[in-house]
């Protein structure tokens, strides 16, 4: 009795793969990503601008200690810089949020 169970089962298996596995049906997989080409390249623009603001943000030291640079507070590391970071964050923010239109979606599923 034990082996009559077996048997089905190992029918069954084996029809299983048969039918998915049909000659003239592809078996085709789509890679769907979380984000589509505009949001991917809006995060690029984010990460340059924040680059920017941060290389903007960098010097005006001094290399002596006792020596006082005021290239420390010019308007480039006080105003600049940061705009440039906080528009950066604003861009990534706005990368993760957006959703493109139905017409672009569907146009890029028909291609």
């Amino acid at each position: 009795m034990n082996n009559n169970k077996k048997n089905t089962t190992e029918r069954t298996v084996a029809s299983s793969k048969a039918s998915s596995a049909q000659p003239g049906k592809e078996n085709t997989k789509t890679l769907d990503f979380a984000f589509g080409t505009m949001n991917y390249i809006l995060l690029v623009a984010g990460v340059v601008l924040l680059g920017i603001g941060y290389i903007l943000l960098s010097g005006g030291g001094s290399d002596d200690p006792n020596v006082f640079n005021p290239a420390m507070f010019d308007s480039r590391r006080l105003v600049v810089a940061p705009l440039m970071i906080v528009i950066g964050l604003i861009v990534e923010i706005c990368a993760i949020m957006f959703r493109p239109k139905e017409k672009e979606k569907q146009a890029t599923d028909e291609a």
